[in-house]
């Protein structure tokens, strides 16, 4: 017999044939806001008119709204033709308008709940639900608690055990610090088990954030070069080139490092760093990403290898914006930053001496993230006709968006009778090698919450090892700001720019640059 090595990228299941969920009931808490509005509904329809939600599906929504059932299934309607990535389909819409419903009421109200549990049981009996239920909680995390002691009380989130189940989904932020999070798992816990709670990072629905697995572990090619004998350093980056907008409430007291830096681009030095799970089964894909998290540290000066600023007022796009504190709802006395770079680094024998910067920022010169490996130079340059300097360094950058792909940074000799060497870049571009569109993140999110899939979704212990990185960079900048009169740790940026100074300096100091996106 042949003795074949698994691919730890082939599932048990042919994955050619796609995943349809079950019957099952989607009820979405919060379902008038942005993120409903804009994503979770028009990515329920993408899931329907692809054809991977079951006849036996329905939507319900709940919220304050003195809605009908209509009323409800109008705003649903308008927010698809608006927002939806597939076209629109009336076929598709009309067998989905069926199950859809809306309970008006309180978080707080005992009988909305009962109300709830009535929309549900009808529906469960009229469309075959079969007593599967899902709850979003698209809602501020203050409010997780009133609702899943909700659920409870109202036998919402009973454990059957006969095949039936009830999950709850819980978007970001999972907490503000290491203590806030875990008395939200301690919370949740008490209702739901933990195979039954999902975590929503959109960010790891991306199919370009998936692609890093597939570059690093389906390819013999890159596999050799993935650690600190070639690399010198890596760079996450994850820049909004648009202000805060209308989420002052949200965002002023959170920040840019607690708002991305604490999960997504975490996730994503776990992603690019983490060892070969032996297959993507979510326990192994989970214990893998958590080693080289707990192998990872906050830096020992924090005062020289971290950067906060925050961005002015000026001109950015070709119109003028608003500084932070100018933007509405914002108090003159905030010290929230909306830049934040970081340096972390991994104790481990892959990445010993190997610097990981993270930085993210609003108001930047461009919309991008990625992940880029700077590469160390040959150990010796026999090209006299160059200039050190001019040559420039291999990288690998692995873009996460908006323009998907993969680009390797290499030199190569200008044509000519001197052997002068010039940087070049060598593209891939999902639009151009996929006839196939990529599905929103929340599509495929969505997806795997009804069918129970969680290798997508961070555990628990991830979330609080990722605050045991970023605590002490919170508290030395919270000290920094208590003991100061003026606000020496916010170094102000103009809009439209890559950052402010003091980020420059940081990498200065190990000898290294920003790339420029």
């Amino acid at each position: 017999m042949t003795n074949q090595k698994t691919n730890p990228l082939r599932d048990p299941q042919d994955r050619r044939l796609p995943r349809v969920a079950g019957p099952c009931v989607l009820v979405i808490f919060g379902v008038t806001g942005d993120l409903s509005t804009k994503k979770l509904m028009p990515a329920v329809y993408d899931l329907a008119n692809r054809g991977l939600l079951p006849p036996g599906f329905a939507l319900v929504g709940f919220a304050r709204r003195d809605w009908a059932d209509q009323d409800f299934a109008k705003i649903v309607h308008d927010a698809v033709k608006q927002h939806a990535r597939t076209p629109f389909r009336e076929e598709a819409w009309a067998q989905l308008s069926e199950g859809i419903r809306f309970v008006s009421g309180q978080i707080g109200d005992d009988e909305a709940f009962a109300r709830l549990k009535d929309t549900i049981a009808d529906l469960d009996e009229a469309r075959g639900t079969g007593g599967n239920h899902a709850f979003y909680l698209s809602i501020p995390p203050g409010l997780f608690e009133p609702v899943v002691t909700q659920l409870r009380q109202h036998g919402l989130a009973d454990n059957h055990g006969d095949g039936r189940w009830n999950r709850v989904v819980i978007e970001k932020p999972f907490g503000h610090d290491l203590a806030s999070a875990q008395e939200l798992q301690r919370i949740v816990s008490q209702v739901f088990p933990s195979q039954s709670v999902f975590r929503i990072d959109h960010y790891l629905g991306k199919e370009t954030v998936q692609n890093i697995l597939a570059l690093r572990f389906a390819n013999q090619l890159f596999e050799p070069i993935w650690n600190n004998n070639y690399v010198d350093h890596v760079q996450i980056t994850m820049a909004e080139d648009i202000g805060i907008g209308g989420r002052a409430g949200y965002y002023d007291g959170i920040g840019a490092a607690r708002d991305v830096i604490q999960n997504h681009l975490l996730q994503l030095l776990a992603l690019a760093a983490m060892e070969e799970p032996t297959s993507f089964d979510a326990r192994q894909l989970r214990a893998e990403k958590l080693k080289v998290l707990e192998a990872t540290m906050p830096p020992k000066r924090i005062d020289l290898h971290t950067a906060r600023g925050r961005y002015l007022g000026g001109w950015a796009g070709g119109r003028q914006v608003k500084g932070y504190l100018d933007e509405d709802g914002i108090p003159q006395d905030s010290t929230t930053e909306t830049y934040a770079a970081v340096r972390v680094d991994i104790q481990n024998r892959r990445w010993a001496g190997v610097p990981f910067y993270l930085r993210t920022g609003k108001r930047l010169a461009r919309r991008v993230t990625e992940v880029a490996l700077g590469l160390k130079r040959a150990p010796h340059l026999p090209f006299t006709d160059t200039q050190t300097e001019d040559l420039g360094a291999n990288a690998l950058v692995m873009r996460i968006q908006p323009d998907e792909g993969i680009t390797l940074r290499f030199g190569a000799k200008v044509p000519g009778t001197q052997m002068e060497i010039r940087e070049v870049s060598m593209d891939f571009a999902y639009g151009g090698s996929f006839t196939e569109s990529s599905p929103e993140a929340y599509e495929r999110l969505i997806l795997d919450v009804l069918l129970g899939d969680p290798p997508l979704f961070p555990h628990h212990q991830e979330v609080e090892r990722s605050w045991q990185i970023l605590d002490p960079i919170l508290d030395h900048w919270a000290e920094t700001d208590a003991t100061s009169r003026a606000e020496p740790g916010l170094d102000h940026y103009e809009p439209g720019s890559w950052g402010p100074k003091s980020a420059d300096e940081m990498l200065a100091r190990d000898g290294f640059t920003w790339r420029r996106p």
